[in-house]
């Protein structure tokens, strides 16, 4: 692995860097927003400017990580662990996170409270009650099939082909003149079966392809 090219990616959707793990519900929330949606590596012994400062003990460490897989989110994630060692002499733990296959994955951030999280650039965001659903449908390995779409739902991905890149509810609704109960059930529905994604971290709500 070039840790170094790996590092100049930045942080991203995929991609975290981390001085260290202080606590497990801490970075519980990182690793359950890796796994609820592409997958990614933590890199511990970076900080946030791509500095590679090292760990102290990558055992503790490895630890503190194993213990907020295990019993710190649910269900509980299996982590890949890599030290690499740099012309510096520092070791920098790489710990891979695959996409997970039994979405959605909740942190536990207080005694008996546990959210859901999922990854939004570079940032862990809180998942919404919605996005939690889209998550169960969506698991890597068992997509739901696609299926034959009426007039309304054809024309829905005709705007978003051919006009605007995203469309609200309240969009949708003047767009086939229908209720916004009708046009919401509609938009979740093509969500559910893979024909568009949900966004939900602006004020309002968004759908794109």
């Amino acid at each position: 692995m070039n840790l170094r090219a790996l590092i100049s990616q930045g942080e991203g959707e995929r991609l975290e860097f981390k001085k260290k793990t202080t606590h497990p519900t801490r970075i519980a929330r990182t690793l359950a927003s890796l796994a609820n949606t592409h997958g990614g590596q933590v890199l511990v012994g970076v900080d946030d400017d791509g500095r590679v400062v090292g760990v102290r003990d990558a055992e503790e460490e490895m630890f503190v990580l194993r213990e907020a897989a295990a019993h710190y989110i649910d269900p509980p994630l299996t982590l890949e662990f890599r030290e690499i060692e740099t012309e510096g002499e520092h070791i920098v733990l790489v710990v891979k996170v695959a996409e997970s296959h039994n979405k959605p994955h909740r942190a536990q951030i207080a005694p008996g409270e546990w959210r859901g999280y999922v990854r939004v650039r570079d940032e862990s965001v809180q998942a919404s009650a919605l996005t939690e659903k889209v998550l169960e449908r969506e698991q890597p390995a068992a997509r739901l099939e696609k299926i034959p779409l009426n007039k309304d739902e054809l024309r829905v991905l005709d705007y978003l082909k051919t006009s605007q890149p995203r469309i609200t509810v309240a969009q949708y609704t003047r767009l086939i003149n229908v209720s916004r109960r009708r046009a919401y059930r509609t938009l979740i529905k093509l969500v559910l079966h893979g024909y568009l994604r949900y966004h939900d971290k602006e004020k309002e709500p968004y759908y794109t392809l």
